[in-house]
């Protein structure tokens, strides 16, 4: 049973990410919830793992379609293949980037390679939907991958900072988006701190998850698996807390949405009519809409 959703003076929303089985493995789910429809442009966010694979136990997700978004893969362990409509084939490590826009639509799949699966390696990374701009949710869909090496990070006086989407403490990530976005990725030790103040203006809407240890936020506790949002111009000081260990935790956000997005499934629009279109086009396996991933041809995930 999810915990209720707590706040404070600085803080519009802490709640505990509920788990969801999604065949085989399970993810948190820290957006969207009922309290928070999402931060920024960000309207999904998926904690998968950590687990370990195995023969019986690994990651097979089947073709599916999206519109309207972009998906951003990024892996803390393990690695993951992705093959798409467009004809990319790419295998993701810890700290690549993959950056794929959907626009008008495109079919994707995620899989392990079977001697990867078998040998057994640990997976464990995030999965988010970045809505689109209305302006371009219905552009050509494309695909960019991004290699750890090219993602800046920044040793601070307290913690150690990837600036995966945006800019922040001095440095910009190469990342392409569609309108002001924001993710980072952050280590402390016990007791050290870190500010977020500095990117007030490429993130007016601000959320942190905390991935492993604990920290301390304007006065809470808030422990692994948990999401919590800042207050509109409200940058309190995050505290790493658990005992003897790092803590990491996602800050993530941007400018907010130019209107309401509805979801349905793997699909986010600015309008119900376009859900129906997609709907209906996967159904219908409307190839021109969704065309076939190249190399991963036989199956697909239906419409539920």
């Amino acid at each position: 049973m999810t915990e209720p959703a707590t706040e404070t003076s600085q803080l519009s929303f802490i709640l505990a990410a509920p788990p969801r089985d999604l065949g085989g493995f399970t993810v948190r789910r820290a957006l969207p919830s009922m309290k928070r429809r999402h931060v920024g442009p960000f309207v999904f966010v998926d904690e998968m793992g950590p687990f370990v694979t195995s023969a019986t136990s690994t990651i097979a997700v089947r073709p599916h379609p999206h519109i309207g978004l972009a998906t951003v893969t990024y892996l803390f362990d393990g690695e993951m293949t992705h093959r798409d409509s467009l004809g990319t084939k790419k295998v993701i490590v810890p700290g690549d980037v993959n950056w794929m826009t959907a626009g008008h639509g495109i079919v994707h799949s995620e899989r392990l390679d079977d001697e990867v699966a078998t040998r057994g390696i640990t997976m464990h990374g995030l999965q988010c939907w970045v809505g689109l701009p209305q302006a371009v949710e219905s552009s050509a869909p494309s695909f960019a991958h991004y290699a750890a090496a090219d993602i800046p990070s920044v040793a601070l006086a307290q913690a150690s900072v990837t600036v995966v989407v945006g800019s922040a403490f001095g440095v910009t990530s190469p990342v392409v988006t569609s309108s002001p976005t924001f993710f980072a990725d952050a280590k402390l030790a016990q007791g050290n701190t870190i500010a977020m103040d500095a990117i007030e203006a490429s993130a007016p809407e601000l959320a942190a998850y905390v991935v492993s240890g604990s920290v301390e936020c304007d006065g809470v506790e808030i422990p692994t698996g948990t999401i919590f949002v800042f207050r509109d111009s409200m940058r309190p000081r995050v505290k790493a807390s658990a005992p003897n260990r790092e803590s990491r935790i996602v800050f993530f956000g941007g400018a907010p949405l130019d209107g309401e997005r509805f979801l349905f499934w793997n699909f986010v629009a600015s309008s119900k009519e376009r859900l129906e279109e997609a709907k209906r086009d996967w159904r219908e396996q409307r190839l021109e809409r969704f065309p076939k991933v190249p190399g991963d041809e036989v199956e697909f995930i239906p419409l539920p």
